[in-house]
């Protein structure tokens, strides 16, 4: 399994389609609000989202979708990456609510070397996340420091960290 790209593998227009998608529950949507802080009753609190707000139910944190998004897509764009460099848009186009599954892919935009490393370049990626019935929910924007070729062998392969299983004598 690939486990994200080096700049050489990346070609502007190629689109990935991550996979699988995520069924968002209560729980997901209720413990991210309490991680981050954000108890806004919009998202924490039946009664209030039933009878106060336009949707009559709890709407999941916009911030946990996009979270969602690009954790989906790092096997396919960053999961070689050296930095992430730059959120440069963010855009929650529609709702989502508890079970709504979520689906994300992601189109590559354009590539530039480094003008200071010629072992690693500069990804500009855009991320679609969409709903099961295809709604659109999220949109983002991206650049993303990935290593080029040169930059992993030098470095001892794809998994210069991983330790070696010792033999087992018996």
């Amino acid at each position: 399994m690939q486990f994200g790209r080096t700049y050489e593998e990346f070609t502007v227009g190629d689109v990935y389609k991550h996979w699988p998608g995520k069924t968002v529950t209560e729980y997901d949507d209720h413990l991210f609000c309490l991680l981050t802080m954000n108890h806004h009753p919009l998202h924490m609190d039946v009664n209030y989202a039933e009878n106060t707000t336009d949707f009559g139910k709890n709407v999941v944190v916009g911030n946990y979708i996009y979270s969602l998004l690009l954790g989906m897509s790092v096997p396919d764009v960053s999961g070689k990456a050296i930095a992430n460099l730059e959120i440069e848009s963010l855009r929650h186009v529609a709702p989502t609510f508890h079970g709504d599954t979520i689906y994300g892919e992601t189109t590559v935009l354009d590539k530039t070397p480094s003008k200071s490393k010629s072992d690693r370049g500069i990804v500009y990626v855009e991320t679609k996340g969409y709903k099961q019935d295809g709604t659109l929910v999220c949109v983002f924007r991206r650049k993303v420091m990935v290593p080029t070729e040169t930059y992993i062998k030098e470095r001892g392969g794809e998994q210069p960290g991983r330790p070696q299983l010792k033999s087992q004598e018996k």
